[in-house]
């Protein structure tokens, strides 16, 4: 029997995970998480330890509130949990798949997908394998023979880089404070990196960026 947590920070988003992986005879849902804190108290209390994972797969969303999801995938690698982890996230693969596979996933599957790939990723991964998808193969074998040099929003944060989506995407300052429950004035920090390592002047700028480099949108 597979051993899966959950950590999502949307319910009814959990729900559908839990059922669709519920109906494989092969897999148990052990418990959930909203956020990274809930997450640690639900380890602790599974009794999670480097011999002796609280589960098998973890299925972790990015966008969480507080620490992101790559944040947590640090955290899981630098204390050495033996939990194998596998992104589900909202956003599209050319975005954070390989970001999440350089720090530590094992897998990275888009929510929008077929139910069955989920289950098939969430196999792949207690069996101690890579799950791409082949859109993320393609951009791993792409990656192998592009310039060594980076575009510049692949040198920010995690946190940062979600900013920027955020900005373009036509939200304000506050709202994104509120879906990541952080002050307006991190947030406001947040934006002002952003905008120094783009070498951008303001969020009309901002947002053209996002939009030509796929982050947003269709490139015009």
């Amino acid at each position: 029997m597979i051993r899966v947590i959950l950590c999502d920070d949307h319910a009814l988003i959990r729900r559908g995970i839990r059922d669709t992986l519920c109906d494989a005879a092969d897999i148990q849902v052990v418990g959930e998480a909203g956020d990274y804190g809930e997450l640690r108290a639900l380890l602790r209390r599974l009794g999670d330890e480097p011999r002796a994972p609280a589960c098998d797969v973890l299925v972790l969303d990015i966008n969480l509130p507080g620490r992101s999801g790559l944040d947590v995938l640090q955290v899981l690698k630098d204390e050495g949990s033996a939990a194998k982890v596998l992104v589900v996230s909202m956003y599209p693969e050319d975005q954070y798949a390989i970001r999440a596979l350089r720090a530590g996933a094992q897998g990275y599957v888009n929510k929008g997908g077929d139910p069955q790939q989920l289950v098939l990723a969430v196999r792949t991964v207690a069996q101690g394998r890579k799950y791409v998808t082949p859109e993320i193969a393609q951009m791993l074998v792409e990656s192998l023979h592009a310039p060594a040099s980076e575009h510049p929003h692949e040198k920010l944060s995690a946190r940062e880089l979600q900013t920027l989506v955020m900005i373009a995407s036509g939200k304000r300052l506050s709202d994104i404070a509120n879906d990541l429950v952080l002050s307006p004035k991190t947030v406001s920090v947040y934006r002002a990196r952003v905008l120094e390592k783009l070498q951008l002047a303001n969020n009309a700028e901002l947002t053209v960026y996002a939009i030509r480099n796929g982050l947003v949108g269709d490139a015009p």
